[in-house]
């Protein structure tokens, strides 16, 4: 009978372990998701994150499972907010079963990966696992506030770690590649000008920080009992706020300063109506005044970014933080300009991307073109205005508004479902804020302890609330302006886990009784659904290194194709195809191969290029049918015919060049490259024609291409010098001239091939 005991006892600790391998993994996601980061693989960041986030979404699931085996019993605690979740849900599988993409729906949209089918589901497993795992409000809330110091505490390292690249001595770039300067970034990221640190992008970084603002405000205005320990954390929140204001201001994000300041107009009156509720000295003026005062500094100091706005704030007292040159103010006309190109202002791209969404959702109004497919369906509708902007030949993988990006992609159910599940839990919380007024007369009604006490954790909590519901707001003001990441997406689906836990009434006693259970003792079926959860586990992990070491080969590819290097490169990517089957490896192969072909025609191994051909074309073709309305995919396969052409001499190339390019234009009717590589494929066409009919057709043809080119984007210089080329090899040596004479004049009258083909006249 002990024995039994002992072994009772023995297995309850086996629960709490369980419990305490669950808390830890939640701290985990918020301790590593900012800073994970990798050189190695396709993309930086976000792919490393979410890595991260679908290895401890799977232990959850698998700790969880295993806790509802031993127990015999479901683990599931209800919200109410589990109908607009399940819708939610539901319109994202339907999207994805009627996606233009199925691969890319599931997966995410390869190279940002946060948004696809499966992430989703890894968030509502984490969202869930956190209401239905732990059960009292003492646990819950201690698990919080630890979960929101050690956010805080990352906060503090990632804008230190960002810090240097502000001076020009980025330590990503250190760590990266043993250099403490800036110049290990591409010229779309300028740490000097815009800190990112390990976000990845200034507005990600920015975002991330103003979640954490109010998450610090709460530990900077929450009351104390101890005097000097108060004093002590009043300092240490109020500079650590400051701080983070100050890493807002080096994002140059206008959406993250947006959503703190629109988040204190909210928070004030949330406090003021608070006051009014509750009878407490909480001395709201002794902190938020001075706080509030204590932001303009760094605001006067260094300034915004924002033109119409730091023309008011004049006052260099720090010049030395001025790193980049002042930006004129941008006009609200997108101008063709000449001569060297100009950067059009951000908003303006915007405003376009933003029309384009809106038109695709209207064209595929119910489920949208598919989860996660925006990067190949923007060209369906992609206004022309696009083409007259700095980005014009930038691929967008998102609309740069959420709820655009929704519509566009998961269609007007979609977006209704997303928007339900805001509205739903906006609507919750202020029900629940609300309703403590009545919740603390009864606590103190039915309380033997001392009003005060009860009174100052009421407050305290109360503020917790509010500060979570407007942290969680400004997810909702960046998402306007931009998208969702991984880190926010943590955030997203966590914190409304975390208010819920809070407000949900639980009591102390709940299922220990059934938890009490002997190891030895396990039936049948408990053992053969450990084993199952175990191997489900295995298998899922297993694929997700796979995931993971199949990118790796994928960017060492990329690098090798990149220096020439194919049969390198091809070697890599059969390997990263044995480890996931992806269509973007396949199109990439394709290609390689093509290449590879070509190499070994001027080798005289013509059944070496036979084969090569061969398999380059067969990959091409199952990517093209996995992925029939990708456009990069028909572009690809014109590339690829190019090559053969040149290798064969045989027109038949360049005909099917000629059609997987109308196949593209069919996608992407304002793409200017398209028909300037059809006029290029007409050229070369004409010089194996023979007939003089069909020679006069082919040109006609080849100049029509051009023109449409340069109507789709009039500022578009290799437009107008391939069309005075086309001009000169037809005799037409005065409209040729002509030509090279506008580049000149209009375009830019530096242009030496411009001028060398005047002076050849």
């Amino acid at each position: 009978m002990k024995q039994n005991h002992k072994s009772k006892i023995k297995n309850q600790n086996l629960i709490n372990i369980l419990d305490k391998l669950l808390r830890y993994l939640y701290y985990a996601l918020f301790a590593l998701t900012p800073l994970v980061m990798a050189s190695n693989t396709s993309e930086l960041f976000e792919f490393n994150k979410m890595v991260l986030i679908y290895s401890v979404s799977i232990l959850v699931f698998f700790l969880w499972s295993t806790k509802i085996i031993l127990a015999k019993k479901a683990i599931f605690k209800r919200t109410p907010l589990d109908i607009p979740i399940g819708l939610f849900l539901t319109s994202q599988i339907l999207s994805t079963l009627f996606s233009i993409d199925l691969q890319t729906s599931i997966f995410g949209y390869y190279g940002r990966f946060n948004g696809g089918l499966i992430s989703i589901i890894a968030y509502l497993i984490l969202f869930y696992g956190f209401i239905s795992n732990f059960d009292t409000r003492e646990e819950i809330k201690k698990m919080i506030i630890t979960t929101i110091k050690i956010s805080l505490a990352v906060s503090f390292f990632v804008i230190l770690w960002g810090l240097p690249g502000r001076f020009g001595h980025d330590l990503s770039c250190l760590l990266f590649m043993g250099r403490f300067d800036n110049n290990c970034w591409t010229d779309q990221f300028r740490p000097a000008e815009r800190m990112f640190s390990t976000l990845g992008q200034p507005n990600w970084l920015g975002a991330y920080l103003a979640i954490n603002f109010f998450l610090g405000l709460y530990f900077f205005l929450r009351d104390e009992n101890e005097i000097l320990s108060s004093h002590r954390h009043n300092l240490i929140y109020f500079l650590y706020l400051i701080f983070n204001f100050v890493g807002i201001i080096f994002t140059r994000s206008r959406s993250a300063l947006l959503a703190v300041f629109a988040g204190m107009i909210i928070f004030v009156p949330a406090v003021v109506i608070s006051k009014k509720w509750f009878v407490w000295n909480f001395s709201f003026q002794k902190k938020l005044l001075p706080l509030l005062v204590a932001l303009l500094i760094p605001i006067v100091v260094f300034k915004t970014g924002i033109a119409g706005l730091d023309r008011y704030l004049e006052i260099d007292i720090f010049p030395v933080f001025e790193t980049h040159p002042k930006q004129a103010k941008p006009s609200s006309k997108i101008e063709v300009k000449t001569g060297v190109a100009n950067v059009t202002e951000s908003f303006d791209i915007r405003k376009i991307v933003w029309q384009g969404a809106y038109d695709l959702g209207r064209k595929y109004p119910l489920f949208g073109t598919g989860v996660e497919t925006f990067a190949y369906s923007y060209y369906f509708v992609r206004p022309k205005e696009h083409n007259l902007t700095s980005e014009w030949d930038f691929l967008y993988n998102k609309a740069h508004n959420e709820y655009l990006n929704y519509f566009a992609t998961t269609g007007s159910i979609g977006l209704m479902t997303y928007l339900v599940f805001i509205g739903g839990f906006i609507y919750y919380c202020c029900i629940e804020i609300k309703n403590q007024k009545s919740k603390i007369k009864i606590k103190i009604k039915n309380s033997k302890s001392n009003n005060n006490t009860t009174l100052q954790q009421f407050s305290n909590n109360n503020l917790l609330l509010i500060c979570l519901l407007i942290a969680w707001l400004t997810i909702l003001i960046t998402n306007f302006f931009g998208f969702s990441t991984s880190t926010i997406n943590l955030f997203f689906y966590l914190i409304p886990a975390w208010f819920m836990a809070l407000c949900m009434v639980r009591s102390a006693m709940i299922s220990k009784t059934s938890d009490y259970f002997s190891l030895s003792n396990l039936t049948r079926n408990q053992k053969i659904s450990l084993t199952l959860v175990s191997v489900l586990t295995i298998y899922f992990l297993i694929r997700t290194i796979g995931y993971y070491l199949a990118d790796i080969n994928y960017a060492q590819a990329d690098n090798y194709s990149k220096m020439g290097d194919y049969q390198t490169a091809a070697n890599l990517l059969y390997s990263a195809l044995k480890l996931k089957n992806e269509h973007v490896y396949e199109d990439k192969l394709s290609y390689i191969l093509a290449n590879l072909s070509f190499i070994a025609s001027y080798q005289k191994q013509p059944e070496m290029v036979d084969k090569l051909m061969s398999i380059s074309d067969s990959y091409n073709q199952k990517s093209l049918r996995r992925a029939q309305k990708n456009v990069l995919y028909w572009k690809t396969r014109a590339k690829n015919l190019y090559l053969f052409y040149q290798i064969k001499l045989d027109k038949k190339y360049l005909e099917e060049g000629i059609y997987a390019l109308e196949k593209a234009e069919n996608l992407a009717p304002t793409d200017p490259k398209i028909p300037y590589s059809k006029a290029i494929f007409y050229s070369l066409l004409l010089d194996e024609t023979k007939e003089d009919e069909k020679k006069k057709e082919i040109q006609a043809l080849s100049l029509k291409a051009v023109e449409e080119t340069i109507s789709l984007k009039p500022d578009y210089r290799d437009g107008y010098f391939l069309k005075g080329q086309l001009l000169k090899k037809y005799g037409r040596n005065d409209e040729a001239k002509a030509v090279f004479k506008y580049i000149l004049k209009n375009i830019n009258p530096n242009d030496e091939e411009a001028k060398k083909e005047i002076e050849q006249e």
